[in-house]
């Protein structure tokens, strides 16, 4: 492993990491955590950039962080009419990186999700001070200004071709015509400046299929690199024998998918476990209960308890109706040694190996998902944990936090980083 005294010279190369929120609250978080715990690991130092919230870890630049925001919060009136000026050009943010800069003299950043928080103003003084920027794209919001490319709990693609009126006329930010102007503004604004085309060196994709979407919607695509995401094997103790249930992990929310899951449970007489939580939650009781579906709902599971809860599954199903990324549950699955049952839709098909790995079904196909579940069902015991074992290989030939911080190293270099 590299340390800080294997750098050539006395040079400690520095990364900026820039994120909205600096605790494990969704996804992008994670990864943008991960990140700076990998590249500290590896003799980097390694600069925080985030906003203030009360459920940030400890960090030592949080003196530079920018106030914060918080869509839905009971603002006055002139602390909403401030926050919206924020999400739209933020020059607190721009003076906050513009002093961070000064002081640590970085020399890359990395960008997660800024949007709406740290807002994209803060890419031009990265560009006129020369710090050489990537941005991983963990959604679509660089196409879609609601960032899901959902509506009315449906895919959406209404804005393509420059017609981002939608996000008003839809209501697509909390279905609030207040907030979906913000960003209106906020996408106007940085669309006209060309924020992103000017100022990122290079955007990185977990996900083929996000930056097929993106070329799609116009974009240069060779401006585009894919980087999987990872999880570190070790960390996972792989199943040895096949369990009986299927389950689903996440959030309880329409685009998942769960009405129909609940459904084709039923159909196929299978079991299901859920763990998690959200809106759709008293919604799927009621819906298990009227059919009769064998459903257990476990509320939120998190930890060892987590992996156990995996390690003995038959399955772990994905059944999304929407346009997901690269979602680390899947890896998490196959570390576990568990096959995954997925929807085919997103970048989920690239995650998944038919009759290797796990199966694909057609998304929001009740039909389809209960003949996948009963595959499951009568695959013999044997084969679900062969399949298992081919799952946790190819996270470690492929989806590792090596193979990330390498692929992660070949894009710095490319822009001209020294590393």
């Amino acid at each position: 492993m590299r340390t800080k005294a294997s750098w050539i010279g006395d040079h400690v190369p520095t990364l900026l990491n820039v994120n909205n929120y600096h605790y494990r609250r969704g996804g992008a978080d994670v990864m943008h955590l991960e990140q700076s715990r990998l590249f500290r690991t590896e003799g980097w130092e390694v600069v925080d950039f985030a906003m203030r919230h009360p459920d940030n870890l400890d960090s030592p630049w949080s003196d530079y962080f920018v106030d914060e925001i918080e869509f839905g919060r009971d603002y006055s009136f002139r602390e909403r009419a401030v926050a919206a000026g924020r999400v739209v050009h933020s020059p607190q943010a721009r003076r906050r990186i513009g002093d961070l800069i000064d002081r640590t003299r970085p020399d890359i950043a990395h960008l997660h999700n800024v949007y709406h928080h740290i807002s994209p103003s803060i890419l031009p003084t990265l560009h006129r001070r020369g710090v050489p920027t990537v941005l991983t794209t963990h959604d679509l919001k660089l196409a879609c200004p609601a960032y899901r490319m959902i509506t009315d709990d449906a895919i959406c693609e209404r804005c393509k071709g420059g017609r981002i009126h939608n996000v008003i006329r839809r209501r697509c930010i909390k279905d609030s015509a207040v907030l979906s102007s913000v960003v209106f503004a906020e996408t106007a604004l940085h669309r006209t400046m060309g924020t992103f085309a000017r100022c990122v060196d290079r955007f990185i994709s977990p996900s083929r299929f996000y930056i097929d979407k993106f070329v799609e919607w116009g974009f240069d695509a060779s401006q585009f690199v894919r980087i999987p995401n990872y999880v570190r094997p070790d960390d996972f103790m792989p199943a040895e024998k096949a369990g009986r249930d299927v389950v689903y992990l996440g959030r309880l929310a329409p685009e998942k998918g769960l009405a129909t899951l609940v459904s084709a449970v039923h159909t196929a007489g299978v079991a299901l476990t859920i763990a998690g939580t959200g809106p759709d939650h008293d919604a799927l009781r009621q819906q298990a209960a009227s059919l009769g579906a064998e459903v257990t709902f476990l509320g939120h599971v998190g930890g060892p308890d987590l992996h156990d809860l995996v390690r003995s599954a038959r399955a772990v199903v994905l059944p999304s109706e929407w346009y997901e990324n690269a979602p680390v549950s899947v890896l998490e699955a196959y570390a576990l040694a568990t096959p995954v049952v997925g929807a085919s839709i997103g970048g989920i098909t690239e995650l998944v190996q038919p009759g290797r790995t796990g199966w694909l079904f057609r998304s929001g196909d009740v039909g389809d998902l209960a003949d996948a579940l009963r595959v499951v069902r009568q695959t013999p015991d044997a084969t679900i944990v062969e399949m298992g074992r081919a799952g946790r290989s190819w996270v470690e030939e492929e989806f590792t936090d090596r193979h990330y911080l390498e692929r992660t190293l070949d894009v710095y270099r490319s822009i001209g980083v020294q590393c």
